[in-house]
């Protein structure tokens, strides 16, 4: 089914959302609307301390929903993503301890392979985006990191393989 014309179907995660003109990631392939909805979050999370616990997990989701054009550094974002997304989901790994893992994952990120990107995202930014209030965003970035990290079962067992191979 074709969207209106006014709703921006996401070449990336697949969100639909009212279309606006704008500019996109440079190398994580998604609309301007996705794009904008994304930032937006972002501005919240960045305006508001008590929201920064779950900015990890809103960045790693949208990564991992936008696998990009194809280079280098896109293949290596979703593989560095996916990881900190299972250490912060199944490790329960958060903040500082996420990101030093991260880091410690980019050190071999030339080991990663281009994953497929996913068919379909269960959840995405739009079902985050107008969560203002600062306990729903965090119930809706949770749910939508762990349907993020579960859109990706088939690859499960080689990130978590990945990561501990360093």
């Amino acid at each position: 089914m074709d969207a209106p014309a006014d709703i921006d179907v996401c070449p990336g995660c697949g969100s639909r959302l009212r279309a606006v003109e704008g500019p996109t990631h440079a190398y994580m392939t998604s609309s301007p609307a996705c794009w904008a909805a994304f930032n937006a979050v972002m501005a919240r999370e960045y305006s508001d301390p008590g929201l920064m616990a779950v900015h990890r997990l809103s960045v790693d989701a949208w990564a991992v929903q936008h696998p990009g054009d194809g280079s280098r550094r896109a293949i290596q974002s979703v593989g560095l993503h996916l990881a900190r997304l299972m250490v912060q989901i199944e490790q329960g790994l958060e903040g500082e301890a996420a990101n030093a893992a991260m880091l410690g994952f980019a050190a071999r990120k030339g080991s990663l392979p281009d994953l497929p990107p996913r068919a379909r995202y269960a959840v995405t930014v739009a079902d985050v985006v107008d969560a203002v209030e600062p306990d729903a965003h965090r119930a809706a970035v949770r749910r939508w990191a762990a349907a993020a990290w579960a859109d990706w079962a088939d690859h499960h067992d080689f990130i978590r393989r990945w990561a501990q191979d360093g």
